[in-house]
């Protein structure tokens, strides 16, 4: 509950490696909610997994998968749905997450190179991940602070730490 209401969506959203997933699921086995994942979405419509996408299809595609997965999955899956990293990159995306409990789970670079490392299987990461990483996560960050409506830091906090801030956020808000 939030200041008396009743949350019956939330969705996440945050760099990679913030545990958008795994925090996803403990805050919606705390609320009783169902969890959804707006990139797993997208690889069982697609038939194949996300890099396979962006080698074959490419970005452009893999974004417009992304944007139709996302406005779907909010106007039809009640609980938490955790989205890509790049799913605010879309205006469309952002305007839909309006009105929405949005919680952006913010995070470091040096965090980030710790939990993913530089030999992640990431598309966008091919070529110097350090660089491309600090570059993404520069260029996302305020569009992430655009959409939150709460934001929890995950920099050296265990994702069921994280899931109790975020559910802490939430009350008090």
């Amino acid at each position: 509950m939030t200041s008396g209401r009743v949350i019956h969506n939330l969705a996440l959203v945050g760099f990679m490696g913030t545990g958008k997933s795994s925090v996803g699921q403990l805050v919606a086995a705390q609320l009783h909610f169902r969890f959804a994942d707006t990139d797993e979405l997208i690889e069982a419509r697609a038939g194949k997994p996300i890099s396979e996408i962006f080698i074959d299809d490419g970005e452009e595609h893999f974004r417009a998968l992304e944007r139709e997965a996302v406005a779907e999955a909010l106007a039809s899956h009640p609980g938490v749905l955790a989205l890509g990293g790049g799913a605010v990159l879309a205006a469309e995306t952002r305007a839909l997450l309006r009105g929405y409990p949005v919680v952006f789970l913010s995070v470091e670079l040096a965090d980030v190179m710790r939990r993913e490392g530089l030999t992640i299987g990431r598309p966008l990461l091919a070529i110097n991940p350090r660089a491309t990483m600090r570059q993404l996560l520069d260029e996302r960050r305020p569009l992430y602070e655009e959409v939150a409506t709460v934001t929890v830091k995950t920099d050296d906090v265990p994702p069921e730490a994280v899931a109790a801030a975020v559910l802490a956020a939430l009350t008090t808000r």
